[in-house]
């Protein structure tokens, strides 16, 4: 089926976020007395992982993962302290979020041939539109989150969701997304088609619909 619109993810995608988490915990981290070595940074995404499924799986709020990610490196406080301290660490990241260089000239490609944008990403609504404004991209298209939704990918379920409220047939639309298991295979599942941008080139190398960078998508419309 012809595309006729393309679905992108916003972190790793869009957006850098693994970028943007190293440079704001490298200056957040010391303001509360940890050194931000390579193993902390490391710890600290891992964390932030174990939390975060907890939350797309709809088993607790996004507040409360923030707190467990925060008493997971020792901080003992109460749950309105612990929202003060993850206040210096979401300043840093947000004042330093910024757009992959490869991103103007894809979404220009895309606007060339026509095609319909939207977002579909993992994160709290209010902080995805935040990021997007700060890349220039707040008019980009529609946005949908798991607070939208309901659900949040890998669960097929929320690529349907979209592209109904989209009202879009699901063969019609491309997902273009950094994780493979949410962006490719999930998106496969509810019956789009899908483009793995592959940045950090960690495979699958034999999917045939693979890009490094959205330089590449060109060749995918």
């Amino acid at each position: 089926m012809i595309v006729t619109a393309v679905l992108f993810d916003l972190d790793g995608t869009l957006g850098d976020h693994d970028g943007t988490a190293g440079e704001a915990l490298r200056a957040w981290l010391p303001t509360v007395g940890i050194d931000p070595t390579p193993e902390t940074i490391r710890r600290w995404d891992e964390v932030a992982e174990t939390h975060l499924a907890a939350w797309r799986s709809r088993e607790i709020g996004y507040q409360e993962q923030r707190r467990r990610r925060l008493r997971d490196f020792g901080f003992t406080y109460a749950p309105e302290r612990l929202d003060e301290i993850f206040t210096g660490y979401l300043a840093e990241y947000e004042t330093r979020y910024r757009a992959f260089d490869d991103v103007v000239d894809a979404l220009a490609a895309v606007r060339e041939k026509g095609l319909k944008v939207a977002v579909l990403t993992n994160g709290s609504r209010g902080q995805q539109l935040k990021k997007l404004a700060r890349m220039g991209l707040a008019d980009l298209g529609p946005v949908w989150t798991p607070d939208d939704l309901g659900m949040a990918k890998p669960d097929p379920g929320s690529f349907s969701e979209a592209v109904a409220r989209w009202q879009l047939a699901p063969g019609e639309v491309l997902s273009v997304g950094d994780r493979y298991d949410f962006d490719v295979l999930a998106a496969r599942a509810a019956g789009l088609q899908a483009v793995h941008l592959d940045r950090v080139q960690a495979g699958p190398l034999d999917e045939p619909h693979r890009i490094v960078s959205l330089r590449g998508l060109v060749d995918h419309l």
